[in-house]
């Protein structure tokens, strides 16, 4: 295949994703129909996003919806952290938003140290419930794009899909911090 065509694949996987997340978030009343985004956020994945890929490869087999769905989280407390005081926060490394038990609770430690919510709260309970239906979604997505497992097509169709968690994620934040598209 030429680069060409398998870039516009990449694109239009992506594009494809991205909007059917968006629909899900703005029919669950999680976005208002617009994806939310700042440079600064999407820059901070440009530069996590290797080392994510990375802890979240090993979990595609096992554990598909973490591998995906972890990006969500990711995406939310740096949004957060872009909110509350960038300057300080744009230099935390990735690492930092591991939970006590490394990649694999990063989710809880997202939602109670960052965000503030109690684990066992319904806003929580609601959230995880939500991120796990746009990580099913993701992974259905992937799977129906019927490419074999451990190939170079699949781990960039797998990096396209986290990078698009992560953008929805940080959408969602930016939303429930009250932040609004208008043109100017």
């Amino acid at each position: 295949m030429n680069n060409d065509i398998i870039e516009d694949y990449l694109r239009n996987f992506e594009e494809g994703l991205r909007k059917e997340l968006l629909r899900l978030c703005s029919q669950e009343q999680w976005l208002d129909k617009t994806l939310l985004e700042s440079e600064d956020i999407t820059r901070y994945w440009e530069e996590a996003e290797d080392k994510y890929v990375a802890d979240a490869v090993p979990n595609v087999q096992q554990y598909p919806l973490v591998s995906v769905g972890w990006a969500t989280y990711l995406g939310m407390a740096v949004a957060y952290c872009w909110d509350v005081d960038w300057k300080t926060y744009q230099h935390v490394p990735y690492e930092q938003f591991y939970g006590d038990e490394g990649f694999d609770n990063m989710d809880d430690h997202i939602v109670r140290d960052i965000l503030g919510l109690p684990l066992e709260d319904n806003d929580a309970l609601r959230l995880r419930k939500f991120i796990q239906r746009l990580a099913q979604t993701t992974v259905s997505k992937i799977r129906h794009e019927q490419i074999e497992p451990s190939t170079p097509m699949a781990y960039h169709i797998f990096m396209r899909a986290c990078k698009v968690m992560f953008a929805i994620g940080a959408a969602m934040e930016l939303h429930a911090l009250g932040y609004k598209f208008e043109k100017i």
